[in-house]
């Protein structure tokens, strides 16, 4: 069975960091790409960031550049996000997602396979 289960999230103060997980089960990161989104209350949701090992691209949410970095670990089949910096408008559910032989796109349609989301709190 093909799944992604995300983890780290929690609650954090203005200023801090924290650490995203997204780990794969039933296929490997090989020739996928992989996005992490987030989802506001009452906002749509928003891609943040990519990478795709099928073609080396990536993309960057404008609001997160310099702050957010994505990275992997093939041996763990796990791809991190890495946040730093935070604000209280990062507070969200944080979800990655992976199509296959595709480069990085920001639109959330485009991805076939979903986490549960974890929740994204950051206070003032």
């Amino acid at each position: 069975e093909v799944q992604l289960v995300e983890s780290g999230g929690g609650l954090v103060q203005a200023g801090g960091s924290l650490r995203l997980s997204c780990a794969a089960s039933g296929f490997t990161f090989d020739g996928y790409a992989i996005g992490w989104f987030r989802q506001a209350p009452g906002k749509e949701r928003e891609g943040v960031l990519c990478i795709s090992s099928s073609d080396g691209s990536t993309y960057y949410a404008d609001s997160v550049k310099g702050r957010f970095t994505i990275s992997s670990d093939n041996a763990k089949n796990t791809v991190y996000l890495q946040m730093n910096s935070l604000k209280p408008e990062d507070t969200a559910v944080y979800y990655c997602a992976a199509v296959l032989f595709e480069p990085c796109y920001s639109d959330y349609d485009e991805y076939d396979y979903w986490g549960q989301g974890t929740q994204v709190t950051v206070s003032s």
